[in-house]
């Protein structure tokens, strides 16, 4: 599949695993892909691309796909096996938000990176500023609150809230690229 029609396809695959069973999920999945639409200018050729790769990242959560329980492994292998999606949308989706993070907390780092390699940290850190950026209803937010928010859903000491915590400073770090590189083409002459 090239990167024209990407999102044509990606969002009623998303919504197919997601808005029925959960609902939330869904309403937060739109809200991240709605935050890659507003740093389209700093993406490119690749807009689209982050655009389709926001509105699925979240897939693996689905009950019909959810295998490992860790969501970014799950998502980007049905994408690989069963969608036969961009490689691109699966290698984002696979390692969105500092997944090996949360991999490495659950004995699958070599699995994930094994089967996905990275995309590019351009790309990473959009995706993760998009993920961290908006609130679990879909609205925006800031990655410090993000955080607190998915501390407080999960607990604090539950691998989930350990990892969130242990991945801050990367978060913290990939939005401010993000903001920096906006700033930027801001200032740029058309």
């Amino acid at each position: 599949m090239s990167a024209t029609g990407l999102t044509e396809w990606a969002y009623p695959l998303a919504e197919s695993l997601l808005a029925a069973p959960l609902p939330r999920r869904w309403k937060h999945s739109l809200g991240v892909a709605e935050r890659a639409r507003t740093i389209a200018p700093i993406l490119g050729a690749d807009a689209e691309l982050m655009e389709a790769a926001a509105v699925l990242h979240d897939i693996g959560y689905s009950p019909d796909l959810a295998k490992t329980g860790f969501h970014p492994l799950d998502g980007a292998r049905y994408l690989r096996d069963v969608a036969q999606a961009d490689e691109r949308v699966v290698r984002l989706v696979a390692h969105h938000s500092c997944a090996w993070m949360e991999a490495e907390a659950r004995g699958l780092r070599d699995e994930l990176e094994g089967e996905f390699p990275r995309e590019g940290p351009d790309l990473a850190d959009a995706l993760c500023f998009c993920d961290m950026n908006t609130t679990p209803d879909g609205t925006p937010t800031n990655p410090v609150d993000r955080v607190n928010e998915i501390t407080g859903r999960y607990g604090p000491d539950s691998l989930i809230g350990t990892f969130i915590r242990r991945a801050e400073p990367e978060i913290l770090a990939s939005t401010a690229r993000v903001l920096e590189r906006l700033a930027t083409s801001k200032r740029q002459p058309m």
